[in-house]
């Protein structure tokens, strides 16, 4: 870590606060056309998060031999 910080901490109003979440809920909600694990051809980007979550995990448990997707 650097002490030496480039700019200053920016925080948001109300207001802003919640077009932000609005907007990362939207992002979460969105398709991505990626097939999930079990079924399907298409999956939330919330979806996508969790189940990478799930197959990094079963990696470092040595439950699979390769991290990413076959």
């Amino acid at each position: 870590m650097t002490r030496k910080k480039v700019g200053k901490r920016e925080y948001l109003n109300d207001n802003d606060s919640k077009k932000f979440m609005h907007g990362l809920n939207r992002l979460f909600d969105s398709e991505v056309h990626i097939p999930r694990i079990r079924y399907g051809k298409k999956q939330t980007f919330e979806t996508l998060i969790n189940e990478e979550a799930l197959l990094l995990a079963k990696f470092l448990r040595n439950e699979r031999k390769e991290c990413a997707r076959a």
